[in-house]
């Protein structure tokens, strides 16, 4: 076990007033803070040279305790690029939640670079381990882990935003695309080789065109914040890829830099943002403050946070042992006031310093438990964020769900929360796949209510909020493709590595009579592509946030895999030779993207007035059946209902009236076309059953009249 150096730091702040957590350089050198809480004295460990190999020399700096567990010293004579960490001494006491050990170098929390890779040896592990990386956690190890993990680096301030301005895009005009900052170019075939995969990948003309093409208005970036890979995975011979596996909260992921040094990677970072910004785009960030790549206390490494605090950030039971309601081995504890603050300040960090316009919470319960471990909708954190000056003022998004007890909780964030809506996801996808799939063999579904509900905005959901607090999901990158949805029954995870244990069977999938995409002949393909226009199309015209899965606007494909966090290959990357019919989805979505723009009646941002059921003559929104007539609430409510019309008046809004013909049924059919006060006939505007939109049959059809309608198709028709 290291013995305390005998170097000690300069204190130049008041006991009672520690400096700002992190490394701050000056002229005369670094000022260095850290959270400690239970420790019994910490040392900052600094590098010479690359500092990641055996060869390094370390000198540790004594630092100075102040007040409430804060650790803090000036060290002159370095700067910007200096390669850091820290050694924290205190008790061993695992029972109590302690895991102090001095062997283990540690990262900064608050470092805004990092360096090196963990390799996954028994000397990162605070605990015993034997080779294969297995112990019971009780008994200290006292080899030294510096030669084994990462760095931290000693960042500057200071790049050039020119005349960034953030959009701002208003949520009623927001469409979001979620992507992957590696997935998305590195086959992109315009954009440089050595720029695909990263940040400046994703700001690449090329990149920005087709974002701008379909008219997305934020990109939503799976994590960025520095992850690594769990042992698990390296010793399957795979990789993390999605990066739910944080190792620190303020640094941008190395990996995904086009530049070597980590000061310039945070500029890459940063111009990626501005060249967005100047397309009109947001950035939005998906963020894991929910569990740390340590995992569990008894079985995961000691890199950071376990050594400093264990028990401060980590939410421990009275035995020592982790509350785990995120799945992954620990969840950070938001009852105790330094895990807030250290959350926040990265928020803050990535709002005001790197300029991005938003976040979406992975498993955003988890952040908001309480002592009872009960979730609470007014919980300090959230209140934090609600009140917070900065944070307040950009998107926040929350996937309203952990694995916890009572973990779901879609609707019940506060305002100025988003949610994910997996009901909007699964009601979709059962009304065009699973329903479609069972009406074909003759059997039951479950009716047009639900749907309805959705199309609406989810009242039930968010009705003490307003229809743009449900960010409409039909795919997500956990979960299958679009393309997939129609071509897979089953996952097909066997890449993986867990005999397809992994992933949800949940996927409400159809494939049309035929596993997969290669044995499927053309007939089966057109039906598939209709069915991906289905899901396109409800996404885009319903009221509410659509977010469109990065890919799914040409049909990309995981083979069948539904949890690829582990393939960085093909099987995630985007393919980019498109082939014509795919090409005409793109087109598809387009029209459909602008479509919405145009039509300001389908972006409501308060719930239509009145009661769409038995005929309300004062509701905006009109619900029929196949013979035109309004819904009766049985006929509303029948699970045998397969075809609605559905009637947007946007004559308050000095937009069309606009009809949506939904045929959930597996049979060609006419439908007989509503009445509608101001409307003599309606014009076909859209047609799912059609590839292309400039196929589009000119066609109008007086009121009362029949319209032909393909079997699970989806139209679109304007008030004439």
């Amino acid at each position: 076990m290291p013995e305390p150096t005998n170097e000690t730091a300069i204190a130049r702040t008041s006991p009672d007033a520690p400096p700002a957590f992190g490394a701050t350089a000056d002229a005369e050198g670094v000022e260095f803070s850290v959270y400690a809480g239970s420790a019994t004295a910490v040392e900052v460990c600094l590098f010479d040279g690359a500092g990641t190999d055996e060869t390094s020399t370390e000198r540790r700096v004594a630092l100075h305790e102040h007040a409430h567990g804060v650790w803090a010293g000036h060290v002159p004579g370095i700067g910007v690029g200096q390669l850091y960490g820290y050694r924290a001494h205190g008790p061993w006491d695992p029972t109590h939640g302690h895991r102090y050990n001095a062997a283990k170098l540690l990262l900064d929390p608050y470092a805004r670079g990092v360096v090196g890779e963990i390799d996954w040896c028994p000397e990162v592990f605070g605990h015993t381990v034997d080779d294969s990386l297995s112990g019971d956690g009780g008994v200290q190890d006292g080899r030294d882990s510096a030669p084994y993990t990462a760095r931290s680096v000693v960042i500057g301030n200071g790049f050039d935003w020119g005349d960034d301005r953030p959009p701002h895009t208003p949520w009623d005009r927001t469409l979001i695309y979620e992507t992957h900052v590696r997935g998305l170019t590195e086959q992109l075939p315009e954009v440089p080789e050595h720029l695909r995969g990263t940040y400046a990948g994703v700001a690449h003309p090329a990149t920005i065109a087709h974002l701008t093409r379909l008219g997305v208005t934020a990109v939503e970036l799976l994590p960025v914040h520095a992850f690594t890979s769990e042992p698990q995975l390296v010793q399957r011979g795979l990789t993390n890829y999605w990066g739910y596996n944080t190792l620190g909260f303020f640094a941008p992921h190395p990996a995904y830099a086009s530049a070597q040094s980590p000061q310039e990677a945070i500029h890459e970072f940063k111009g990626m943002v501005k060249l967005l910004h100047a397309a009109g785009i947001e950035v939005i960030l998906d963020v894991v403050y929910n569990h740390t790549c340590e995992q569990g206390s008894g079985s995961g490494a000691t890199l950071s946070w376990r050594g400093l605090s264990s028990q401060s950030y980590y939410r421990l039971d009275e035995r020592g042992n982790d509350v785990d309601v995120t799945g992954c081995g620990n969840t950070l504890d938001m009852r105790h006031p330094e895990t807030v603050r250290m959350v926040l300040d990265s928020l803050r960090y990535w709002a005001a310093e790197m300029r991005v316009d938003g976040f979406r919470f992975d498993l955003a319960p988890a952040l908001a438990r309480g002592l009872d471990d009960a979730f609470h909708p007014d919980h300090p954190f959230l209140m934090a964020l609600r009140t917070d000056p900065v944070l307040s003022r950009v998107k926040l998004i929350a996937e309203p769900w952990d694995v916890g007890s009572h973990g779901w909780r879609t609707g019940q964030f506060p305002s100025p929360f988003a949610d994910w809506n997996d009901r909007f996801r699964d009601t979709v996808r059962s009304f065009w796949l699973t329903d479609l799939a069972a009406d074909s063999a003759g059997h039951g579904g479950h009716g047009v209510s639900d749907l309805g509900t959705r199309i609406a905005g989810s009242r039930d959901l968010f009705g003490s909020r307003s229809p743009l607090a449900s960010i409409n999901i039909v795919t997500t990158h956990d979960g299958f493709t679009a393309a997939d949805l129609t071509a897979y029954d089953e996952k097909h995870n066997e890449a993986n590595g867990e005999d397809n244990r992994d992933g949800s069977s949940d996927n409400r999938s159809w494939n049309f009579g035929v596993e997969g995409h290669e044995s499927a002949g053309d007939d089966i393909e057109a039906l598939r592509r209709r069915a991906i226009r289905n899901l396109l199309a409800t996404m885009l015209v319903s009221a509410g946030v659509p977010m469109l899965l990065g890919g799914d606007e040409f049909g990309r494909t995981q083979h069948g895999n539904n949890n690829a966090y582990c393939q960085d290959n093909e099987i995630s990357w985007y393919d980019w030779e498109l082939t014509d019919r795919q090409r005409d989805l793109i087109d598809t979505t387009a029209f459909l993207s602008e479509f919405r723009t145009a039509h300001p009646v389908l972006r409501q941002r308060t719930f239509f007035p009145g009661d769409p059921i038995d005929g309300d003559a004062l509701a905006a929104l009109h619900w029929h059946g196949a013979d035109g007539s309004i819904l009766t609430a049985d006929q509303w409510n029948d699970p045998g209902t397969r075809i609605l019309q559905v009637v947007f008046d946007g004559s308050d809004v000095d937009d069309d009236r606009i009809l949506l013909v939904l045929n959930g049924s597996a049979r060609d059919t006419a439908v007989r076309v509503p009445e509608q006060r101001g409307v003599d006939a309606w014009q076909l505007a859209w047609d799912s059953a059609c590839e292309r939109p400039d196929e589009l049959p000119s066609m109008t059809v007086p009121v009362g009249d029949e319209l032909p309608v393909r079997a699970g198709s989806f139209a679109i028709l304007l008030g004439a």
